[in-house]
Order: structure tokens, then sequence, then C-alpha cells
């Protein structure tokens, strides 16, 4: 079966919240869906056998979690071209974080991402929880 990686920086909690949602929504079209820290992520090795990646930051001043920026770098040794992928995250102000993990994927990394990334202020606001479900169900779908 299919296995999907969701890995998110957080800070209040409200990532991780999307995270496991669009996890969820991964899980609906009958795929495997592992959420983790990217705090567990420590090698390349780490981000091995998954047929999907899914990256999630809060967006802090303008910029993704600095945790997140290493993790791309990481990434970018485990060889993930070509791999289903997707990116997300929650926002207070400005949300430029996603767009920014969403294009390093694309562009660098050289992933087949989904249409867009997410971008959520909270999952608590009215069709939070449907977005994020939706946005998994989207990933999962593209996944082999």
């Amino acid at each position: 079966m299919s296995k999907a990686l969701v890995i998110y920086a957080s800070r209040t909690g409200q990532t991780k919240a999307i995270a496991d949602l669009i996890a969820e929504g991964i899980r609906f079209v009958g795929k495997e869906a592992y959420v983790k820290p990217i705090s567990e992520i420590k090698s390349p090795e780490d981000l091995q056998e998954y047929d999907a990646y899914v990256l999630g930051s809060a967006t802090y001043h303008g910029e993704m979690i600095s945790s997140m920026k290493q993790l791309l770098f990481l990434a970018e040794k485990a060889g993930l071209s070509g791999k289903v992928g997707g990116a997300f995250g929650s926002f207070g102000w400005s949300g430029e974080a996603p767009e920014r993990i969403f294009n390093t994927m694309k562009h660098v990394l050289a992933m087949d991402l989904t249409g867009d990334c997410l971008r959520l202020k909270t999952v608590n606001l009215e069709g939070g929880p449907a977005m994020a479900q939706g946005y998994g169900k989207e990933i999962g779908e593209k996944m082999p």
C-alpha cells in the first residue's frame, strides 16, 4: 500500500492540527499516512520508503520555521525527485511559509506536487477541517 509522510513544524499546535487533518484525507482514499513532528527527522534516511511527502510550517515574521529550512536541505539529499508532494501551513498575518516550501519542493527537489499549497489561518475557522481533509484526498489520489 502507498504511504505518505506528513511532516510539520508548529509552535502553537495549529500546523499540527492541519497535518492530522491532511493525513485523514489521505486515509479517506485508502492510502497510509504517517504524521511526524519535524524534530523526528534527523537524516535523509528518515525520509526514505514513502510515496508522498507533505511538508508544513507556520509562518513567523514572513518566514517558515527554521527547522523546516533545515529539513528541506535534508530532503535535497534524500532524492525525492518525482515523488508526490504538497505543502501547507498556518499563519497569523501573512502566510508565506507554505508557498516557499511548495516552490522549493517543486523547483529544487523536482517533486510531483498538487496544484497549489494549502494556507489556513487556523483549522478552527469555518471550512478549515474540510479544506485540510480535501487537500489530503487530493494528495492521496495522486499517489501510486
